[in-house]
């Protein structure tokens, strides 16, 4: 029960659509109608600018921290045996879950990116410095937000592999959530990779006006 209370509790702070939330103070705009449709930082750039996209991307970041580093500290407490470990990478994975598919809105939430990055902070501060370099670079030399994320996210597994402690032993437990979070982040950018491979995806700095003039406008959900 302490377990499914540390996933459940991580799961409706990861719901929080604050993309979805600011967008909406902001400009009176359902952020589902807009742009790409997505319920995220890159897609509030569009729609509302780059400060409203920096605080949604803080939030975003921090509703993926606080889960992994802080709750399982805090429910230690109250559940003796709590494995530290475990309860963090099972935090993470609510915040995360909760992020992609938010009973708020149906389901239907954002790809992950953000979030996952707070979430890999929160439990490997090294290896998520290392995927947060490598997302900045990739997207400096390419500017697309979408490799830089899918990139970061590779980059995050294959340096717990290499630098983890233990990562097939004590340390199994960061290194599948690490796998299971790429796969998900990767399948969440599958229409991102089919416009990668045609050459149509927006690039940073290009995509904002083409979306606020609705070239990628999408359908308001149903």
């Amino acid at each position: 029960m302490g377990y499914f209370a540390l996933f459940l509790m991580s799961y409706f702070l990861g719901a929080v659509p604050f993309a979805y939330l600011v967008t909406k103070a902001l400009t009176g705009v359902d952020i589902r109608t807009v742009g790409s449709g997505n319920v995220g930082a890159t897609n509030v750039r569009r729609a509302a600018g780059n400060a409203a996209a920096g605080v949604v991307l803080a939030l975003d970041v921090a509703k993926g921290f606080v889960p992994a580093h802080f709750f399982p500290t805090w429910f230690a407490g109250v559940l003796p045996g709590l494995s530290p470990e475990f309860a963090g990478v099972l935090a993470g994975l609510g915040a995360i879950l909760g992020h992609v598919f938010t009973l708020f809105l149906r389901f239907r939430g954002g790809k992950g990116v953000a979030t996952s990055c707070g979430v890999a902070f929160g439990l490997a501060p090294l290896q998520g410095g290392i995927a947060l370099g490598v997302f900045v670079v990739v997207v400096a030399i390419w500017r697309y937000i979408s490799l830089g994320s899918m990139s970061a996210a590779l980059a995050f597994l294959l340096s717990l592999v290499l630098l983890g402690k233990e990562p097939w032993g004590k340390g199994l437990p960061l290194t599948v959530f690490a796998l299971a979070i790429a796969a998900l982040i990767l399948l969440r950018h599958r229409m991102n990779i089919s416009r990668l491979l045609a050459g149509t995806e927006h690039k940073l700095g290009r995509d904002t006006e083409a979306g606020r003039q609705g070239e990628t406008k999408v359908p308001p959900p149903s």
